[in-house]
């Protein structure tokens, strides 16, 4: 009998595993699950790229049906995964998928807003919630912005490329982004939003959000309370594995995995993408993470196990994550957040690096506009073990003879 293996989650994390089960050798079928109706498609420009109407739908396909067809996979669109059992995913149309592998690949939602949703409130996390937060900031307005991490920031800075004037980021913290990157660090983008025309209110939290006419009213717990034409509500992200309820799978905050990416109950099934939480054997802790970079390496992962259950890998990849802000490419690799950090500057002031220790070992970085920076960075926290003075140097060495 031919061996099935069922994918669920349609983004990248299970297209890219379909491709590489096909990549690796796998003979078997394949059938890749998701519960849109549209071709499998890539999340990253969505708040950006996509929002802003810079590239078309079309060129974030990640598979073609045509692609599809051709490399035998069987794509099952519009119908979302209601369970797991008995060697069957079933689905929400009654139709039961047998596998001999499954591969969680579910992604996660957006957070949803605790002040509710009342027309004019908006995440972004689907091409659905793309298009309609475009076509609203289309039609004018002011703007506000719940949360200042990544997606919050790419939205603001979209909507202000695109023309908006009247832009505010709202966020409790009062320095964003200081639980990644560290205070001091952090306070620069900030000021990045401040500079570029962002009204920003930080360390004052969101009590509500009701009509006010034909506009919204945005309550701040310190009594104020701004106008808006449109409210983005981005706080974070929630695993998608409440559909596993009562399946046997073991869940906490994401798939519960091993080392080698398969879940702690079943050998048959593995997990991949934002909604994996695995043993990271080199940070000897379970981690999740939720990074494209790290949904693409995972698949490979996983889609190698599968193949080749007689040499079993272990995962432990090296974080990296992007965010396109303004004029400024932001790259994060390996462990940022400590308060051991030093800033190199490249050469102008929009192009720097800060490098993070673990005592005198190098931990990770974010660089701003430097590529070398970071190539050195990645290319010695894959090889481990560089100590953080060796690395600042090679760093420092990077910029143009010039700027040293």
């Amino acid at each position: 009998m031919t061996a099935r293996t069922v994918i669920v989650g349609a983004s990248i994390g299970g297209v890219r595993t379909a491709q590489a089960l096909r990549a690796a050798g796998y003979s078997g079928a394949i059938s890749l699950v998701g519960d849109e109706d549209a071709p499998p498609y890539d999340k990253p420009p969505l708040s950006k790229a996509l929002l802003a109407g810079t590239v078309t739908e079309d060129s974030v396909g990640l598979l073609t049906p045509q692609a599809a067809a051709e490399a035998g996979i069987e794509l099952v669109l519009g119908h979302a995964a209601t369970g797991v059992g008995d060697g069957q995913v079933l689905l929400d149309d009654g139709t039961e998928l047998p596998y001999d592998d499954v591969v969680i690949a579910t992604g996660a939602r957006a957070r949803p807003s605790p002040w509710g949703t009342p027309p004019g409130v908006h995440v972004v996390r689907s091409l659905a919630d793309a298009r309609a937060l475009g076509t609203a900031l289309r039609t004018g307005g002011p703007l506000v912005v719940i949360g200042a991490g990544f997606i919050g920031a790419e939205v603001a800075a979209t909507a202000l490329g695109m023309g908006a004037s009247d832009v505010t980021v709202v966020d409790p913290v009062p320095v964003p982004l200081s639980r990644v990157l560290s205070r001091e660090v952090a306070a620069v983008f900030g000021e990045l939003h401040a500079s570029r025309g962002i009204t920003t209110r930080f360390g004052i939290g969101v009590t509500g959000i009701h009509p006010d006419g034909d506009r919204l009213a945005v309550a701040l717990d310190d009594g104020t309370t701004l106008a808006a034409a449109t409210v983005v509500v981005g706080i974070g992200a929630v695993p998608n594995d409440d559909w596993l309820a009562g399946s046997g799978i073991a869940t906490d905050d994401g798939v519960l995995c091993d080392s080698r990416c398969r879940s702690i109950v079943d050998p048959h099934v593995w997990a991949v993408g934002d909604v994996a939480r695995w043993w990271h054997a080199r940070y000897e802790r379970t981690v999740r993470f939720e990074h494209w970079t790290n949904a693409v390496e995972q698949a490979a992962c996983v889609a190698h196990n599968i193949t080749h259950p007689e040499s079993l890998r272990t995962y432990t990849p090296t974080e990296y994550v992007w965010s396109d802000q303004y004029d400024w490419k932001i790259q994060l690799v390996g462990r940022t957040g400590g308060d051991v950090h030093e800033r190199v500057d490249g050469a102008g002031p929009e192009k720097f690096a800060v490098l993070y220790a673990d005592g005198d070992r190098f931990a990770g970085a974010l660089t701003v506009n430097w590529p070398k920076a970071l190539i050195t960075c990645r290319r010695v926290l894959n090889a481990a073990g560089a100590s953080f003075a060796d690395v600042r140097a090679q760093v420092e060495n990077a910029r143009p003879v010039g700027a040293r």
